[in-house]
């Protein structure tokens, strides 16, 4: 079992970055969790952004944000993060970091996911 705890959102102007961060607790090695980030704007569906293998050695991002988001990880850290550039009001929502305890790449799908964090706003004001 892994906690995850997202922090690094915030209230952000057109433009703009954000870096967010993902740590989690737990008795089992960091390293040995796929990890992703998804978000979730009002009204709409979780929709998965970024993953990230448990070695850090492979990751990959939805097309829509290609050049403006990268995902990276620290395991000495236990954390994940990711980088938001040239930040955009559609990019407003909450995000949140998971972790799927079978490894691999990481999957875009929610269901796949067995770990949590409760999530971290980041509202982006034009």
């Amino acid at each position: 079992q892994v906690q995850l705890a997202e922090s690094g959102g915030g209230l952000v102007k057109v433009g703009e970055s954000l870096r967010l961060s993902c740590t989690g607790t737990g008795r089992r090695a960091f390293s040995t969790y796929a990890m992703a980030w998804f978000r979730q704007a009002p009204g709409k569906e979780r929709e998965f952004v970024a993953a990230i293998s448990g070695s850090g050695g492979n990751s990959y991002v939805q097309d829509s944000v290609k050049g403006r988001f990268t995902t990276s990880r620290d395991n000495a850290k236990n954390t994940i993060y990711l980088q938001i550039n040239s930040l955009k009001p559609e990019d407003t929502g909450v995000y949140y970091c998971a972790a799927d305890s079978r490894g691999g790449l990481g999957s875009p799908r929610v269901i796949e996911y067995d770990y949590w964090g409760r999530g971290t706003q980041v509202t982006v004001s034009s």
